[in-house]
């Protein structure tokens, strides 16, 4: 990969940055190559951030990210390896900053996340570029405001990244969104789903012929995904005789179902069975999906790309252990904000630079030739030394007046947790006669 394609899009992204473009730049070459922080004023000791500490604090509060332009930004590096009529496969899920003991953040609400937690929650939609690997790239990476949901929030990416995107797009999700809120929250977007539903899920086939009396059935029978008594009768059954890394492989079909509260919208219901057992006797659990879309995909390979849905979770990881995502502790949201935008912009830097880099192993690494975003964020510095920056020189400001005399000093107010309620529909109770 030619350098000069990396060079221009990191001055496309420093345009970009609106407000404190330099300081803001130079502290995500800091954050790039660094490996260990233990807070966010470190990363001025990097060589490639030339101010001083106190400039990386002023960074996130002055900075703008022009979050949509960004995704944009992406969307063209994004064109320039995919084909128009090839399917762009993106995952969607949703991860948890925890701020237990920040009682001045705003906004704060509990979280799932291994367990209940206290602290602010963030959808992402990431483009999963390879069939094998670790590399997922966002295109939006935003907060899940207290008045809003992550179906709610994930519909308003995929929409977003569906109307400025010339590809098709596919969507690959986990359980949390293999039901009736996401088929309905979705019905308007121009782009497939393929979710995980949960085993003790129940969906609906369609309805008979009208018969002329009372009103029109919505629903026909029920099919209880944990009773195989009340299975319907299968469309497709295909056997993979040996799949790599699984083995044996049974795959079975069932068209045109529905969820009860999403009548209208039509799904296609997959089971994925591995007929070899475990190491102990027992079945392996059965991987439920569904699809939802216009476009069909061949059975023998639509189920195989719900595993790469895995990659925006590898992101998730390495955000937080070496981009150092949820190191800060920030007063405000916004600041938390602008410093999440810079995530999704680091991690492009990064796959472009996969074929740039020497990569510079630690003594007990294994030599490889697919780079993972830590071997070369690993190798990165040199990259950066050899291309450049974008920003400009640091300018001599003086020495800041400090706190004024006789101003009085007041304490930061504290917010409460925001606790998120979710509206049931309630059950029509019938008197006894």
């Amino acid at each position: 990969m030619n350098s000069e394609r990396l060079k221009e899009f990191r001055q496309a992204a420093y345009e970009l940055l609106v407000k404190a473009k330099d300081a803001t730049f130079e502290l995500m070459d800091a954050v790039m190559t660094t490996r260990n922080a233990a807070c966010l004023a470190e990363f001025s000791l990097n060589p490639l951030f030339h101010r001083q500490w106190p400039s990386v604090y002023e960074a996130l509060q002055d900075c703008r990210p022009d979050r949509k332009k960004l995704m944009l930004l992406y969307l063209e590096q994004l064109q320039e390896e995919a084909s128009s009529t090839e399917h762009v496969l993106v995952a969607i899920d949703h991860t948890a900053w925890g701020r237990p003991d920040a009682k001045t953040l705003q906004d704060r609400t509990h979280e799932y996340h291994k367990g209940v937690i206290i602290g602010q929650g963030y959808s992402t939609i990431a483009w999963i570029p390879e069939a094998e690997g670790s590399w997922a790239l966002p295109l939006l990476h935003e907060r899940i405001s207290s008045w809003s949901s992550p179906i709610e929030k994930a519909a308003s990416q995929l929409k977003l990244v569906c109307e400025q995107s010339v590809n098709p797009v596919l969507a690959v999700l986990d359980a949390e969104y293999g039901n009736a809120n996401w088929v309905l929250a979705q019905a308007d977007i121009q782009a497939d789903c393929l979710m995980r539903v949960r085993k003790n899920a129940c969906l609906w086939s369609a309805p008979p012929a009208y018969s002329g009396r009372g009103r029109p059935r919505k629903h026909g029978q029920k099919m209880r995904l944990n009773d195989p008594t009340t299975w319907l009768q299968t469309d497709t059954v295909i056997e993979i005789d040996e799949h790599p890394g699984l083995g044996q492989v049974r795959v079975s079909q069932w068209l045109d179902l529905h969820f009860y509260r999403a009548a209208q919208q039509g799904v296609n219901l997959i089971l994925v069975e591995r007929m070899k057992p475990m190491s102990n006797g027992q079945p392996f659990p059965p991987l439920w999906l569904a699809w939802v879309g216009e476009r069909t995909l061949p059975l023998e390979t639509v189920w195989f790309k719900y595993l790469r849905r895995f990659g925006v979770d590898h992101w998730y990881r390495f955000a937080k252990q070496r981009l150092h995502w949820t190191l800060p502790n920030f007063r405000t949201p916004e600041q938390s904000d602008r410093w999440s935008d810079l995530m999704p912009l680091m991690s492009w830097q990064l796959w472009l630079a996969r074929d740039l880099v020497l990569e510079n192993r630690l003594p007990w690494q294994s030599a490889t030739i697919n780079l993972t975003p830590g071997r070369v964020a690993q190798s990165m510095l040199s990259v950066l030394v050899d291309i450049g920056t974008p920003a400009t020189a640091p300018k001599h400001r003086g020495k800041s007046p400090g706190w004024e005399k006789g101003k009085v000093r007041t304490k930061a107010p504290c917010y409460p947790t925001v606790k998120k309620r979710v509206s049931r529909r309630k059950k029509s109770s019938r008197l006894a006669v």
